[in-house]
């Protein structure tokens, strides 16, 4: 594949995820969203304590809450123990004591919650992932890291994110799937690309995003692998839209041809 046909495949993709992104959100991240909505925000210091007790907690929610999503706690579970605050109303002594009352908390309380894994149920609501075969090209996207002298390394403790990347290389969640593990490498090499420069100062987190995970698209789409709704998702979690997507067409294209190029010479 020449830079041409590698230009050429990737003005075709970007063309299918603007559209895409034009329809706006699918069905499956309205689902998503509003699962993830319908979680508690745990503070740092709760987050500690889900941590201590259960090391291997992913999705935490009380007893009720479980019940909201069609699960149940199953019988015998222990609780992980958090802390919920104790809300009440402030008065002041003015006569107008009632309309000055003011939300407050006072103090906390041993609340509990439980881990997916303590129930059963049905399943929630999962995020699109890109399916398929990648084939020899996870090989070949491999060697192209490493000639250009980035370390690529895989750790569990970057979970609940799948990649990572940093001045220092780039790190996977093991266990991925093959085509997961393609496309998500992609977008973090994408990162690398075009994110650890002096342009980086000039984009927010929702370029980034939306730059990196179109690389992906079109690299993983390009390959033959099925993105299904995967990217217009990952886009939308980050308040990406078309609009963003259109301005930064030039750097998308340019380094989806460079790895195309890159994974299809030989």
């Amino acid at each position: 594949m020449n830079t041409d046909q590698a230009k050429q495949l990737a003005d075709n993709a970007l063309t299918m995820l603007i559209e895409a992104l034009g329809k706006g959100q699918s069905d499956t991240l309205k689902r998503y969203l509003a699962a993830m909505g319908r979680f508690r925000n745990y503070s740092f210091g709760n987050c500690m304590l889900i941590a201590a007790q259960k090391p291997d907690a992913t999705h935490v929610a009380g007893f009720h809450s479980w019940l909201k999503f069609q699960r149940h706690v199953r019988k015998g579970e222990k609780g992980i123990v958090i802390l919920a605050p104790m809300v009440g109303k402030k008065k002041t002594e003015s006569a107008e004591a009632a309309e000055d009352e003011q939300s407050r908390v006072f103090g906390f309380r041993a609340a509990h919650v439980f881990d997916i894994s303590q129930t059963d149920g049905e399943p929630l609501p999962e995020f699109a992932q890109v399916q398929g075969d990648p084939q020899h090209f996870t090989a070949k996207l491999k060697a192209m890291i490493d000639e250009r002298g980035i370390a690529l390394d895989y750790s569990e403790k970057i979970a609940p994110a799948k990649g990572m990347a940093s001045a220092a290389g780039i790190t996977l969640l093991p266990g991925m799937d093959a085509a997961e593990e393609f496309a998500v490498l992609v977008h973090e090499f994408a990162h690398r690309l075009l994110h650890f420069g002096d342009r980086r100062a000039n984009t927010s987190k929702t370029i980034r995003e939306t730059e990196a995970e179109a690389v992906a698209f079109v690299v993983s789409q390009a390959i033959g692998l099925d993105c299904g709704t995967a990217a217009v998702d990952y886009i939308g979690l980050y308040n990406g839209d078309k609009a963003t997507l259109s301005v930064s067409l030039g750097f998308i294209q340019g380094t989806a041809a460079e790895i195309l190029a890159g994974i299809e010479a030989g």
